[in-house]
């Protein structure tokens, strides 16, 4: 994503390493805060739930996070974790 394009309000992160997810993530939420978006949709998929639950340990200590909680039927499951930012 440029800086010019304007922010979507879900980011993918399946397929990724935590290595590689985690800094993506951390970006994404910056950039998203910016942008003024209040909720976001992240997709990690459910694989081994490795993911899923590092994504959900980092968002818990976010500052700009201020709730989040797994997708229900409809939204992709617990494939998902859809998540409220800090009003700015």
């Amino acid at each position: 994503m440029s800086s010019d394009k304007q922010i979507d309000s879900e980011i993918h992160l399946r397929r990724l390493t935590l290595d590689e997810a985690l800094p993506k993530l951390d970006e994404y939420l910056d950039r998203a805060f910016m942008a003024g978006i209040s909720n976001i949709r992240i997709v990690h998929g459910k694989g081994t739930g490795m993911l899923r639950q590092a994504v959900r340990q980092y968002l818990s200590k976010h500052p700009l996070v201020k709730s989040f909680r797994p997708g229900v039927y409809g939204e992709g499951g617990n494939g998902v974790t859809m998540v409220e930012l800090v009003y700015r």
